[in-house]
């Protein structure tokens, strides 16, 4: 099948608001909105609560795209992923209170989903394996905030694969770069419209046979770190989106197999790799439980089993982080 995108070939340091005009604007403004609030109370009417909303700059402009979605405030902790600050994990971030306009931010060159939790903007940064330990860095609104990663020991996976998926030639070689520099582009993408909510639905049934973040050796000679989750499922299981989105990426690629990436918005996407089938094509929307495909055993493999990856501002991270715990047998 061939490949088919829409693309073209607490340790945290406060933050410090500065005393600019911009600034004493906006305070004033929340001090005119705390006037008013008691009296819009008592006239029975309330100002409109916005809950998700992000930001994103184009790397040839500083032009920011926002949106905003309108479940209630309350319900956004139960949608947010589990926080491990590890890499391979979640930061969630406090970036500034909701009396000032949403902040812009950005980890290294990466826009961050950022949402309303109650009163405070909160940034979701994903942090990815090669993070290092100790301090790191994000860029809110042109100033930095810093927060620290701890370290974390993932175990090592020997595997034994066909020679030819551990040294290939180098026609695939080529063939190898232009699906990665594919999957690179696609999991760039900072779209609107955001999630409703961050917590998924697991993609298919069965229990997890490799943890994420597996130092994997294949035929004796050390690879990447695995990115992403396999799930134990038959030959044929069904596999479903785990939120709604747009499918962005279709196709037969040389590690992965059969494989579908869907965009979820918000720089938040999903990738199903080693399908026996795909059911799903690109600019398709999806809603949560959409067939994508059937599990199979296609790419580098040792047997049948679902590959499902989360990339978050462009870093693959834990998806357990997003799913509900295993309930115990």
């Amino acid at each position: 099948m061939p490949i088919r995108s829409p693309f073209p070939t607490a340790a945290d340091r406060p933050l410090v608001q500065r005393p600019t005009r911009t600034g004493l604007c906006r305070r004033n403004l929340a001090g005119l909105l705390g006037r008013l609030l008691p009296g819009l109370a008592l006239l029975g009417l309330t100002l409109p609560v916005f809950v998700i909303a992000a930001t994103a700059a184009t790397a040839a402009s500083t032009t920011a795209l926002s949106a905003t979605t309108t479940i209630d405030a309350p319900a956004i902790t139960a949608t947010l992923p589990s926080e491990e600050r590890v890499p391979g994990g979640v930061a969630l971030l406090d970036v500034g209170p909701r009396t000032i306009a949403m902040p812009t931010v950005r980890y290294g060159e990466s826009p961050v989903l950022v949402l309303a939790a109650a009163d405070r903007w909160l940034a979701v940064v994903g942090l990815p394996l090669s993070a290092a330990v100790g301090e790191q860095q994000i860029n809110v609104d042109g100033r930095p905030l810093t927060f620290s990663i701890v370290d974390k020991a993932y175990p090592t996976q020997p595997l034994k694969v066909e020679p030819k998926y551990v040294n290939p030639d180098p026609a695939d070689e080529a063939r190898i770069a232009r699906e990665q520099a594919l999957m690179q582009q696609a999991f760039a993408r900072f779209s609107l419209p955001l999630p409703s909510q961050l917590r998924m639905r697991a993609p298919a049934d069965g229990p997890q046979s490799s943890s994420f973040g597996l130092r994997r050796v294949f035929n004796g000679e050390a690879r990447n770190p695995h990115s992403g989750m396999d799930i134990a499922a038959n030959k044929g299981s069904v596999v479903r989106a785990p939120l709604p989105g747009k499918v962005v990426v279709t196709g037969d690629f040389y590690f992965n197999g059969n494989t579908v990436i869907v965009d979820h918005g918000g720089g938040l996407l999903s990738l199903y790799c080693h399908l026996d089938r795909i059911d799903a094509t690109p600019e398709q929307t999806v809603d949560t439980g959409t067939v994508l495909g059937l599990v199979g055993a296609t790419g580098r493999v040792t047997g049948p089993h679902l590959h499902f990856s989360v990339s978050l501002n462009g870093a693959r991270i834990n998806p357990a982080l997003f799913l509900p715990a295993p309930t115990e047998p």
